[in-house]
């Protein structure tokens, strides 16, 4: 998946300002006890951490986006 396709999606699931909110504040256990931000910074692949998302949050990620 493209970065830019990774940011569409959370955007699309979470809108952009909760977004960006997330990818910067929110820890996930699935990325190692790190940010979506940090993830991506340290080279992790974006797919990876769309599933994360995902797993994180089940409810809110659409299944079309998934």
């Amino acid at each position: 998946m493209r970065l830019t396709d990774f940011w569409g999606r959370l955007e699309e699931a979470f809108g952009p300002g909760y977004a960006a909110s997330i990818a910067r504040d929110q820890v996930l256990s699935q990325l190692g006890g790190r940010t979506i931000e940090q993830a991506l910074a340290a080279g992790e692949r974006t797919n990876v951490v769309w599933r994360a998302v995902v797993a994180a949050y089940p409810d809110r990620v659409p299944s079309r986006l998934r």
